[in-house]
């Protein structure tokens, strides 16, 4: 099908991480695709933050049933979703293929133009934002520092509030509850004109996690938010500290200077890219093994 404004599709699974190490990739098909329209298939919620941060037109739920038979192997589609792939001058999949059902459908459908990405990141390969962009090399668009690691959202006025996620999506990635604890009581004894926010969510409260509230009366709690609210509020923020997390991803992207404390996984890899994060990396991987002091002196030199 043809069209006089080329028509560019991209779908992206995955966590909040994930989604938002691959908006640099999206950010450099954007700029280089003069005029393209270009669309992100994903999860709700998560995908809205291409659209919020100016990098797409608009989005479509990978949560749609129908979807699922992308991967099922010479399945018959909805004749709606048909026109819906079909009208796309090129696809971008990030969606993980290894038997390449997906790739055969589509080709069935008609789609002529597809790129996908190799199934897994490899380690010692670059960063992940570098590697999640490099398929894009068969468009002649390479994306090069500094570009990938420039903030994602427009920048904001900060205020004197430091944001804190007490949580990550894996135990072993996060810092003892208790010295949270601690360290916000020496905030506010050490800085008390600055406001203290504490951010959860469901993996937090599933695991029991202790509510700001319960830590001190006077700080503040962001629960839930959708995702582009809480990008606006963490934009005007001036320190965030928090683990390897999504949502630590999102605070960087934001341009938030960021302390980040890390246990097992690998920062040279999966760390925010911006260079306004800075990482605490934990001894052996034992996020025990960081100690108060230490994150204490730091924050104190950042906030």
């Amino acid at each position: 099908m043809s069209h006089t404004q080329p028509r560019v599709l991209v779908i992206r699974g995955g966590a909040i991480g994930d989604f938002i190490l691959t908006l640099p990739a999206i950010r450099l098909l954007r700029e280089n695709l003069a005029s393209c329209h270009l669309e992100v298939l994903g999860y709700p919620g998560i995908a809205d933050l291409a659209v919020s941060a100016g990098l797409a037109d608009g989005t479509r739920s990978l949560n749609d049933p129908r979807m699922a038979l992308l991967f099922a192997r010479g399945a018959t589609m909805d004749a709606e979703l048909v026109a819906y792939f079909t009208s796309f001058n090129l696809i971008v999949s990030y969606l993980y293929d290894p038997d390449a059902i997906l790739r055969g459908n589509l080709e069935r459908l008609g789609v002529n133009a597809l790129i996908d990405m190799p199934q897994k990141l490899a380690h010692g390969a670059g960063h992940a934002t570098e590697q999640l962009a490099r398929p894009l090399q068969k468009l002649a668009l390479f994306l090069e520092e500094p570009q990938w690691r420039l903030p994602i959202f427009p920048a904001s006025v900060k205020a004197s509030k430091i944001a804190i996620h007490l949580g990550s999506g894996s135990e072993l990635k996060n810092w003892p509850m208790d010295r949270w604890g601690q360290l916000i009581r020496d905030l506010q004894d050490k800085r008390p004109n600055t406001q203290i926010v504490c951010i959860t969510g469901e993996a937090e409260e599933a695991r029991g996690t202790v509510a700001a509230a319960e830590i001190h009366p006077s700080i503040e709690r962001w629960h839930a938010l959708p995702l582009v609210e809480l990008a606006s509020r963490l934009g005007r923020c001036s320190l965030f500290l928090g683990h390897d997390s999504g949502i630590s991803h999102l605070a960087s992207a934001c341009g938030v200077p960021s302390l980040l404390l890390f246990g097992p996984t690998d920062p040279a890899t999966w760390a925010p890219p911006q260079p306004t994060v800075q990482i605490l990396q934990a001894p052996e991987g034992e996020m025990a093994g960081i100690s108060l002091e230490t994150v204490r002196e730091a924050v104190l030199l950042l906030a």
